[in-house]
């Protein structure tokens, strides 16, 4: 795009007449356009004078072109398809619609007359050309479905093609320069793409599966021909520095990749299943940074249970849930909230899955006796104030964490139980005495994750075998009055709660799109965190059931994880069925 100091006028003009951007702040930035010699449209950029599509509407109307915003827009995969996706990077340029005999395409320039001639050419028909803006752009090419043409060449290398290369130039030539290694990439960032947590390579008798884990639900991705699957096999191998020639026995290894610009740690675990070797990887954005809390979906009574535990300078806090509940999210995001440079935190972690400034974490290697116990042991001369253990795992680290709280530190861990009143159980058969875990405890989490409902949303009513669940769960919880709405939605954590006692209560649904399959987008936690108090305590000492505990518990006033997920279902943010899927087998 052409600018020129008269454009450029035109332009501060619009932003001002129009009311899109402060006067003076257009004026210094025109000031400061003239001084260093930069165009206006980049410092006004620099300034943060206005969002980016509120400029480039305002450049839409200097250069009297159509504007288009793309923030909210899903195009269909048939019109974006019209113009293949290396051409749309490359161009920076979309497909959004087609009318007239015309294909609309929005681009950053559509006063760029050769670039519109060359698209034109490649869609085969007239265009009509609309100015969008780079991050719009850039949100319909994420809508791109992954091309896995790269899979489709490594999947029509025949076995002996493979074998003659490896002849010719060895293994570690071939999977870096054959198309093996792009079929991989490419899986690794539609995964990335989709935010799977895990991808699974699976061998069947005549094939080879591919299935990612998205929100906590495996997906199929595709099926490739079982000629592929020694190669991609030894390819991850030698990216994960594991023994390519092993078949027997299992192994685990790592790596990491930059996919968009963010860096994502891989976890590799395969093992010798009946059909061939099984990989599973783990993926860890390192980029995403840690949640809070709130963020998480702690609310409420929990939310209060949780702070007053680590408010306190020493003790246990514990959290509980099955392997891929967010123990470890809950943990780092409980360390953010204490963190301050009047005290020492350390971790002891297996893996470190986040790197956090201003604490010093350890990673857990068991080949060189850096175990559990052994860096707890180590952690305690190191002058700690807070201590996150990973995983209690065995009776010797289970008594290290409680000594550890008894001699004045405040120690987090977690454990793999149904609630959070298995863990006391869980804690005795370990050997743990009952009198040593009474006073240590200050607050135990039970916790899963559930799918969120997409932004677009449908609402309608129960029905009778609905109805009849939720009372049966929650309607303790409800306001009885209109009048005690608010009170108890400041108590639970939720605005707008419904009435107790009701012929049907209104439920929500997500309308089901491309970014949001099934209508969820995201994923959340539901909680119950028991603040083990002297009535608690008691009961440990007594030796009382997990469940005698989790009565009392709730009899006192804890919100139990089901609960936490009807109050969320009943406020929009999940469905019932999402709660009964993950926490049917909790009360």
């Amino acid at each position: 795009m052409m600018w020129s100091k008269d454009a450029e006028s035109r332009l501060a003009e619009v932003l001002v007449s129009a009311g899109l951007a402060d006067g003076d702040a257009v004026k210094q930035a025109q000031k400061e356009s003239d001084e260093e010699g930069n165009t206006l449209v980049g410092v006004l950029k620099k300034n943060e004078v206005a969002d980016d599509d509120t400029i480039t509407h305002a450049i839409s109307m200097v250069f009297n072109v159509p504007y288009v915003n793309l923030n909210n827009v899903t195009i269909d995969q048939k019109m974006l398809l019209k113009l293949p996706i290396d051409v749309a990077k490359r161009m920076m340029a979309v497909v959004i619609n087609e009318q007239d005999g015309k294909v609309w395409v929005a681009t950053m320039d559509p006063t760029n007359v050769q670039a519109m001639d060359y698209l034109g050419q490649v869609v085969k028909m007239p265009i009509r050309a609309f100015m969008a803006s780079e991050g719009g752009i850039n949100k319909i090419l994420n809508q791109y479905r992954e091309d896995f043409t790269d899979v489709q060449k490594a999947e029509k290398s025949t076995k002996a093609e493979l074998a003659e290369a490896q002849e010719k130039a060895g293994l570690q030539t071939i999977t870096e320069d054959s198309p093996i290694s792009k079929a991989l990439s490419t899986i690794l960032e539609y995964a990335a793409k989709s935010k799977a947590s895990d991808i699974h390579i699976e061998p069947l008798e005549d094939s080879l599966l591919i299935r990612c884990r998205i929100d906590g639900v495996m997906r199929k991705v595709m099926e490739l021909s079982k000629a592929i699957e020694p190669a991609l096999i030894s390819r991850i191998k030698i990216m994960s520095s594991l023994k390519i020639d092993e078949h027997r026995i299992p192994q685990d290894g790592q790596f990491a990749v930059n996919v968009g610009g963010r860096d994502i740690d891989l976890r590799i675990a395969i093992s010798p299943v009946v059909w061939g070797e099984q990989c599973v990887i783990r993926l860890l954005d390192k980029s995403g940074g840690v949640l809070t809390l709130e963020k998480m979906g702690v609310k409420g009574r929990s939310l209060r249970a949780i702070r007053a535990g680590a408010a306190k300078p020493n003790g246990m806090i514990l959290t509980s849930g099955p392997t891929g509940s967010g123990k470890s999210t809950t943990m780092y995001a409980l360390i953010t909230e204490i963190m301050n440079e009047t005290i020492n935190i350390v971790t002891l972690e297996d893996p470190v899955e986040y790197k956090m400034r201003g604490v010093n974490q350890i990673q857990v290697n068991a080949d060189v006796g850096l175990t559990f116990a052994s860096g707890l042991r180590s952690i305690l001369r190191q002058d700690p104030d807070v201590i996150l253990v990973g995983e209690i795992r065995d009776r010797e680290t289970a008594n290290l964490a409680v000594q550890a709280a008894l001699t004045g530190h405040l120690v987090l861990s977690t454990l793999h139980t149904n609630s959070a009143a298995g863990i006391l159980p869980r804690l005795l058969d370990m050997g743990i005495e009952p009198f040593l875990l009474a006073s240590t405890l200050n607050t135990v989490i039970g916790q899963r994750l559930v799918r969120r409902i997409s932004d677009e949303k449908e609402t309608f009513e129960s029905n009778e075998v609905e109805t009849k669940e939720i009372r049966s769960i929650v309607d303790m919880l409800l306001p009885k009055s209109s009048e005690t709405v608010e009170k108890v939605g400041k108590d639970l954590g939720f605005e707008n709660l419904p009435l107790a006692e009701q012929g049907s209560y209104e439920l929500y649904k997500g309308v089901e799109t491309q970014e949001a399959p099934g209508g969820y987008s995201g994923r959340m936690g539901i909680y119950e965190a028991m603040t083990v108090d002297e009535d608690i305590q008691k009961m440990i000492v007594a030796h009382s059931t997990a469940g005698e505990i989790m009565r009392m518990a709730i009899l006192k006033g804890m919100v139990s994880a089901r609960q936490d997920g009807m109050l969320k279902a009943l406020s929009g943010m999940t469905t019932l069925e999402e709660v009964n899927r993950v926490a049917s087998d909790i009360a």
